[in-house]
């Protein structure tokens, strides 16, 4: 089976996480096991007889090595969530072969057009086989590809013959919404480094990632009749356009770009007596993060002092750091898949996550984890595709990476 032909399958399993779930669900959502107890009997089917499902959704499984070189467990990892910023349910994908260069029409009866105008990364795939969403779903290869892609590596790898160390594979719940490591078992997954296969575009490599924060805002007001107000009411709502329009403005994801940091409003709702605000707070670099989190912690102590003790509820959490200062010493791991990279035909490009992987707080807990690309583009939303050879290109690189090149390996 090619890759192609598991993200098809895989994608057919409503996997969307919540963020709103408590802290102590794992997984966030019942489906995601759905999916983890598939994958097992497919692992085992693939000759990885230890696969399992742990209590909270995780997967494990491993090929044992068939040389005796000494080769190094290595870890590959995929997650098994999609986003919740697109539906992710009920998803039609299709492939469009031989693209041509023009709009793409996902959708006539809604007239949902991809157009390269808007979306120039389209322009790179002419001639290529793009797999797309009908334009009312997102498509999931965010992360399901990368499982596909991991899985059929290992195919790959087992009818091939290649000489290689144990492999050690994980499919995590929950990355979407900062959970993936939660519960991960570091130690029982046994790899003594390891790679998420959760990027982008075919090639890009990376091992510097955002230090990340979530922050809760909770307007508490005092509604008062419209006409019987003055002195009186206490709007939450506009209190909390107030601390929103205190923050930087030019600070925004639509304003930023590299290594430039943000703070992201996802979420409003409320009334003139209560209101919430959602937001999500990042930074490569550790001191302008911090710089960052304490001008939220300033704007809301200013508006307690405006309107009253206790006006502004504010909940600061840290999701995870810039993994770049546990790789930097171990620059071999980067060496290595640019390595597999180009022994594949694929050119590596090393830039800077302007986001996060489980790798980055896996990274943190003792197994080193740069991430790789899938090859897809636009995730999270309707206009979500990944070319069908940007994958095939995956699989390749991935048997590279864990194959042994040493001349004297001699298959048992």
């Amino acid at each position: 089976m090619n890759a192609q032909e598991r993200l098809f399958q895989y994608i057919a399993f409503d996997t969307t996480s919540d963020e709103n779930a408590e802290e102590s669900v794992c997984p966030s959502t019942e489906n995601q096991k759905n999916l983890a107890r598939a994958l097992v009997e497919e692992m085992k089917r693939l000759g990885m007889d230890d696969a399992r499902m742990d209590g909270f959704g995780y997967v494990y499984g491993s090929l044992p090595e068939n040389c005796s070189c000494g080769e190094p467990c290595i870890g590959l990892i995929a997650h098994m969530d999609t986003s919740s910023s697109a539906r992710g349910a009920d998803i039609k994908a299709r492939v469009v072969k031989n693209y041509d260069g023009g709009d793409i029409l996902l959708n006539a009866e809604k007239k949902i057009v991809m157009s390269p105008g808007q979306f120039e990364s389209l322009l790179d795939y002419k001639g290529k086989d793009l797999i797309v969403t009908d334009g009312t779903t997102l498509l999931g290869a965010d992360d399901k590809s990368g499982i596909a892609e991991i899985l059929t590596a290992v195919e790959k790898l087992r009818d091939s013959g290649r000489s290689h160390g144990k492999i050690a594979v994980a499919f995590t719940p929950d990355e979407e919404i900062g959970r993936g490591a939660n519960h991960f078992d570091v130690e029982r997954f046994g790899a003594q480094f390891a790679y998420t296969v959760d990027g982008g575009k075919l090639g890009e490599l990376e091992y510097e990632n955002f230090n990340a924060a979530a922050a809760a805002v909770t307007v508490n007001g005092v509604n008062i009749h419209p006409g019987d107000a003055k002195n009186r009411m206490k709007n939450a709502v506009l209190i909390a356009i107030e601390f929103n329009s205190m923050l930087p403005p030019h600070e925004i994801p639509a304003c930023t770009e590299g290594y430039e940091g943000f703070h992201h409003l996802s979420h409003m709702t409320g009334d003139e007596e209560k209101c919430e605000l959602r937001y999500i707070i990042r930074d490569h670099d550790r001191t302008l993060f911090e710089a960052k989190k304490a001008d939220f912690e300033k704007i809301a102590a200013f508006l307690n002092g405006r309107y009253g003790e206790n006006t502004v509820e504010l909940k600061l959490r840290d999701s995870y750091y810039n993994m770049k200062e546990k790789i930097e010493p171990h620059l071999f791991l980067i060496d290595r898949a640019k390595k597999a990279m180009r022994e594949a035909g694929v050119e590596p490009k090393t830039v800077p996550i302007r986001g996060g992987t489980d790798g980055a707080r896996l990274s943190f807990m003792g197994l080193l984890c740069p991430n790789l690309s899938t090859g897809g583009h636009n995730f999270h939303g309707r206009f979500e595709y990944i070319p069908v050879q940007s994958m095939d290109s995956m699989v390749d690189v991935l048997v590279n990476l864990v194959s042994s090149d040493r001349a004297c390996c001699e298959t048992e």
